[in-house]
């Protein structure tokens, strides 16, 4: 059982360092998983314009592979102008909405206002909706004071919100994918 966790924003660290630390806190709690992190800086990704997947870039071809190879998700953005950041829509667009179905979603959102986490309820979770994903309840919403002078977070009720979602993906995974249930596609 493979968790990616998505950085979705290819400027500044505080979004993956989010992210990882719901990766290490899943990884605690359940040794038993893999876990991968995908940070869009790392990669050069073409802007979806509806060609084949074959005629796109390396890069973008990688990061589909990557990202289809994933049994569920932990998903961060910044929040830039009150809403995701376009290279995280952009890789949405990118992906076919088959790869997503079926498949457990968490959320993570940084930004500079504290009303910033409305974009998780009203931009993520119903990307999710459409993709016909499992969102977990909870998710994690951190203010840039939540971080330290190492931009790591800090505030122990955010630290308390990452164990949770790190506990909730996984706990949801394992009960979908355990049941002897078949989820009609």
């Amino acid at each position: 059982m493979k968790l990616l966790g998505i950085s979705g924003t290819i400027i500044g660290s505080k979004t993956g360092a989010v992210v990882q630390q719901v990766l290490e806190e899943a990884k605690l709690q359940h040794p038993d998983i893999e876990i991968e992190f995908l940070d869009l800086r790392d990669y050069t990704i073409q802007f979806c314009d509806g060609r084949d997947l074959a005629a796109y870039s390396e890069d973008t071809k990688k990061v589909i592979e990557i990202i289809s190879s994933a049994d569920f998700y932990v998903i961060g953005s910044p929040i830039f102008q009150g809403s995701i950041t376009g290279a995280l829509k952009n890789v949405f667009d990118l992906i076919h909405p088959q790869v997503f179905r079926n498949k457990v979603m968490g959320f993570i959102a940084t930004g500079g206002t504290y009303q910033h986490y409305l974009v998780i309820e009203n931009q993520l979770k119903p990307i999710a909706g459409y993709f016909r994903a499992f969102v977990a309840p909870s998710y994690v919403y951190a203010h840039t004071t939540h971080f330290n002078q190492k931009n790591e977070v800090a505030d122990p009720e955010v630290l308390g919100r990452i164990k949770n979602l790190a506990n909730e993906v996984v706990y949801m995974q394992k009960k979908l994918k355990g049941s002897e249930l078949e989820i009609l596609n």
